[in-house]
């Protein structure tokens, strides 16, 4: 028998979390408060899905500090208030999903590479706040998010749930999802086709299993334990 599944890390919007464009119409919406030209920065925004969002900022202004907060701000500010709209719902069966792996004795935790605040506000909404064991935005695992390794690691350390990387399952939607998972040393690293990047993507970055959601992770860990 390989390695048991004892801790399971997911990813939120895209993933767990049905944002329908949301990050995309946040973003475009905060560049124009701002007076920026959002159609000349789109392009990485989407390759870059599931990074944390200032450390994309940085990217797009040249490392200049201020004006990444400045812009950072704005977009959470925005993606809050559609959020607050009622523009979000679960990814079908993704709720339930987590219920099953925790009745299963698993932990889970959730992950996003957005703010606390913003993490916070899409908990409140979907009325997730017990939902998981654990919840991680990039600047409870050190200021790094995707990626880097770090919220899966931290994920690791904060629940004691496992002693061995391989006994990690990762979920998500991006590319930037299987690295940190790929990087974490994670035993399965599943990718799913609710959010951002295509199966290619997946794959190219470290996915070993690529599903329709996040509803057929369980199957997937049986498989894999068996």
């Amino acid at each position: 028998m390989k390695n048991e599944l004892d801790l399971v890390v997911l990813d939120m919007a895209g993933t767990t979390v049905a944002d329908d464009g949301l990050v995309e119409a946040a973003f475009t919406a905060a560049a124009e408060r701002l007076g920026e030209d959002p159609a000349t920065m789109i392009d990485h925004v989407r390759a870059t899905m599931g990074e944390s969002k200032i450390t994309v900022f940085r990217h797009l202004f040249g490392g200049d500090e201020e004006r990444a907060r400045r812009a950072n701000l704005a977009f959470e500010r925005v993606y809050g208030e559609l959020v607050d709209g009622g523009r979000i719902a679960p990814v079908p069966g993704a709720a339930e999903t987590v219920a099953a792996l925790r009745e299963q004795g698993r932990t889970v935790v959730l992950t996003t590479g957005f703010a606390r605040v913003t993490q916070d506000a899409l908990l409140d909404a979907l009325g997730w706040r017990d939902l998981a064991d654990l919840t991680l935005c990039p600047a409870d695992a050190g200021g790094r998010g995707r990626p880097y390794p770090d919220m899966v690691l931290t994920a690791l350390l904060r629940t004691g749930a496992v002693d061995d990387v391989r006994r990690i399952a990762v979920a998500g939607d991006t590319s930037y999802d299987m690295l940190s998972g790929a990087r974490a040393g994670a035993g399965l690293v599943a990718g799913v086709l609710t959010g951002a990047h295509r199966a290619p993507a997946l794959t190219g970055h470290g996915a070993t299993h690529v599903l329709g959601s996040v509803a057929e992770l369980p199957e997937a860990i049986r498989e894999y334990e068996s």
